[in-house]
Order: structure tokens, then sequence, then C-alpha cells
């Protein structure tokens, strides 16, 4: 970058950039350690990360400490804002609202790419970057407020005080010294609880931390394993994610719009999702989101919201998954959804499987499912 070019002149020209590219909030700020930090120590020393080991490596604890250990010649940090597409307002089976288009991490990672051609010409030589979005080793949401675009809510989302938070974010961590914005420090959650008291499973704590072990978003995305019997019935109708501590804020109430970018749109049937399509593995997941849970994980899902709407023409679909899914996860979730649903063809479908079955974590969702039928002397629902 010639000297003559001022840093203040170069940040409005950047941001200038980032706007026509589809970011709508963009914000600098310097590479300082968090002061959350100990924050994010405390969660991880209670294990509120779950299974999620990655977070407690310390290899990503140590960078998230201090972003130069990601970019040693890191002096600046541009964070951009990207809204994605509101939750649709039909009941039913349904998928998180940011899922409901192409991947993010693809569409953000581009343009950011896109950003940094057009700054690189124009900065300093030699010119060094890394780029993010959720996926690495930062503490994304408190760059964001130190970048001035919005406040951590007691949800845990950032929340853009005219945009509410249905947004993404993406990072630049660039060797340029770039003029930084203020931080943004007013919490405008006020006294509002809106989020605690809506979460299905009241994983919101009052310190502004999550306990992932009872998020919904994390058990139908992140959890590889069963999701717990007793969480089960708290999954409602979300196949992947969650939106209600969103949903009910105050400030998405008012600011949630369309979104302006295209991939984000949501796909063909994304608004209303078929469960038996995920439970059967024919729906697409390609270029989506849904991909982190794959196949199986989505299968499991499905299985479970299955069970929560007594339905006879799942119990089919059910009755066949649970004899012949690949994925033993998959056949105790299908047992679990035919207790619940009840009747005579499901409990004819667990004693079926009961003869074949050879994972002993399947085989004890089998018998669970099938006591319960034997408690509950519930009405058919083919009969219903």
């Amino acid at each position: 970058m010639s000297p003559r070019v001022d840093r203040a002149a170069l940040t409005a020209a950047i941001k200038t950039e980032a706007a026509r590219l589809g970011f709508e909030w963009v914000g600098v700020t310097t590479p300082d350690p968090p002061p959350h930090l100990d924050v994010y120590r405390a969660w991880l020393a209670r294990r509120r990360q779950g299974s999620m080991a990655y977070l407690a490596a310390e290899r990503a604890v140590s960078r998230r400490a201090d972003p130069r250990r990601i970019l040693p010649s890191c002096r600046s940090i541009l964070v951009v804002g990207m809204r994605h597409a509101p939750p649709p307002s039909a009941d039913g089976p349904r998928l998180a609202a940011y899922a409901l288009g192409e991947d993010y991490h693809r569409v953000v990672l581009e343009r950011l790419e896109r950003l940094m051609t057009f700054l690189q010409p124009r900065a300093a030589e030699p010119f060094e970057y890394r780029l993010y979005t959720d996926t690495g080793p930062l503490l994304e949401r408190e760059l964001a407020q130190r970048a001035g675009l919005g406040w951590i809510g007691k949800n845990t989302c950032l929340i853009h005080p005219r945009h509410g938070s249905y947004f993404l974010l993406g990072e630049a961590l660039v060797s340029e010294p770039l003029e930084p914005d203020a931080p943004f420090v007013a919490d405008r959650c006020g006294t509002c609880t809106r989020c605690l008291d809506a979460c299905p499973t009241a994983c919101i704590l009052p310190d502004r931390t999550i306990d992932a072990r009872r998020c919904i978003s994390y058990q139908t995305i992140e959890n590889r394993g069963p999701i717990p019997p007793d969480l089960r019935p708290a999954i409602g109708d979300w196949i992947f994610g969650c939106d209600v501590c969103q949903q009910v804020c105050p400030w998405n109430v008012r600011f949630a719009a369309p979104t302006p970018i295209p991939e984000f749109e949501p796909a063909p049937g994304s608004a209303s999702p078929d469960p038996r399509a995920f439970l059967e593995g024919t729906a697409p997941l390609r270029r989506s989101p849904l991909t982190r849970a794959g196949r199986n994980g989505m299968a499991r899902n499905a299985a479970v919201v299955m069970g929560h709407r007594p339905r006879a023409e799942d119990v089919e679909a059910l009755g066949r998954a649970l004899i012949e899914h690949a994925d033993p996860i998959v056949r105790g979730h299908a047992a679990w959804a035919l207790g619940q649903i009840g009747g005579a063809a499901a409990e004819a479908c667990l004693r079926r499987a009961a003869k074949t079955e050879t994972d002993s974590g399947a085989q004890k969702e089998i018998d669970a499912a099938l006591a319960s039928l034997r408690s509950s002397g519930g009405e058919d629902p083919a009969q219903g």
C-alpha cells in the first residue's frame, strides 16, 4: 500500500466493497487477546461442550487466547455479517433457518476471498490473511462485539441493534493495519428473559452460556451418538438445529427480514421438510449445512420427530428402518419412535425386530419401547 493512502480511507474502501459483495455489516477490531477467555475456560472446565472435544484441545484454546497465534503478522481483524433467511411461519417438522439454503461456509468464504482480492493490491507487502466462518479457533461473537456489530444476548447469539440475530459471521485476519471500530458496549437485552423462558430444554444459563449437552442444536447436529431419552420429548419438530431462542427474541420479532443472498433462499421443500425422506435417506443434503449431521444423524433426528406425531403412515417407514437401517443408533431411535406412536402395528414391528436385532444398544431401545407400550395401553393411531 502506498504510504499516501491513509488507514481510514482504506478501511472505508474495504467496507464499501464488502457491502457490494453482500456483507451487510462490516466491522474492524484488533487482534488483542479476548477479555472473555476466562469465561470460555470455565465453560470447558464444566464440560458443557459435550462431545465437541476439538473445542477443548489445548492448541485450539491457545489460538482463541491470541489470534496472532493463528497469523503472527495479524494487525487487524475484519468481521462481517451476512443475513440468512428467517424461520418459516408454518408449523410441523422444521430445519434451523440458517440451514434452509446452501452451505454458508462456502458462500461466506468465497465472498471473503473476493474481498481479499480487493484488499491485496492496496495493502503493504507482504500481505497475509486467514479466513474463517464458524469453523476457526476464534471467539467470533466476542470479536464481532468488539468490532461494533452488536452485543452478545442472553441466548448467546450476537444481536444487531437494527437487524436482530438472523445472520452469519465471517472473519478475516489480515496483516494490514486498519482503522478499528468502537466496540458495542450496550446490553440491550435489559430485563427480558424470553429466550431463557422459551428454551425447550433449559440449556440457556444465566451467565450467557449454553450447556451444549442439553441444547437441541447440539443434539441434532454435533452429537454422533444416541440422543438422551429424557431430551427426546423436547426435540419436538426439530429435525436439524433449533431457532426457539431466536424466534422469541423481540429484536428478531421486530427486525426479521428476507435474505438478500440468493444462495440463502430456502431450497424447495426445506420450509416444510418430510422427516420420512430423511429417515429413508432420499432427502438431498449436498451443498447444504445438513451435511454436518450426515445421513445417519438426519435419519436419527427424523425418527425422533416422527415419534412426536402419532401417524399410522409413519409406522411402516419406521418399521423398515428398525429392521433394515445399517446404523444401530438409527434403529434404536426408530424403536423409540414406534414406542411413542403405539398401536398394534408398531408393537408388531418391535416384536419382529426383537427377534433379529444383534446390537445391544438397539435391543435396549426395543425393550424399552415394548415396555412403554405395555405400561401405556394407548389407543392404536390407526383407529384413532
